[in-house]
């Protein structure tokens, strides 16, 4: 068995601080197999399970997403489904950042005294108005 390690140890081995593991450890997202005194101690594994959470929440993930990902105890493998459809959704975000930001910078330069009298500007906020409604489908 592998040696465990200290909650001051996973913090500095996993950058999340030992206020953050005891939430998750709360949340049920993770679980110290025992303690050293007042100090909860966790098997090496843990620091694998905290860049999975990290990576999960960098990518638009809940808490409660990332539980039902992990699921006690944790499982080999992860819902291949779930994260194409994040994945997905993520390549969605994007595109509808780089338009809205395309037309910020369209807005920015346009050569027009009044945006107003700009046919692409006004060809724009037509665009921006059907992506507004589709996002509000969703």
């Amino acid at each position: 068995m592998d040696k465990l390690l200290d909650i001051a140890e996973v913090a500095e081995r996993s950058g999340v601080s030992t206020s953050g593991l005891r939430y998750y450890e709360k949340r049920q997202l993770i679980a110290a197999v025992s303690r050293n005194g007042l100090r909860r101690q966790y098997e090496p594994g843990v620091v694998q399970e905290l860049a999975l959470i990290t990576l999960a929440k960098s990518a638009g993930f809940t808490l409660n997403e990332i539980g039902a990902l992990l699921q006690r105890p944790v499982t080999k493998s992860l819902p291949r489904g779930k994260l194409v459809q994040k994945a997905e959704d993520l390549e969605m975000q994007a595109e509808r950042l780089l338009n809205l930001s395309r037309m910020l910078r369209h807005v920015a330069n346009c050569p027009y005294e009044s945006h107003f009298e700009c046919a692409r500007f006004q060809k724009l906020l037509k665009v921006a108005t059907r992506v507004t409604d589709e996002t509000r489908l969703v």
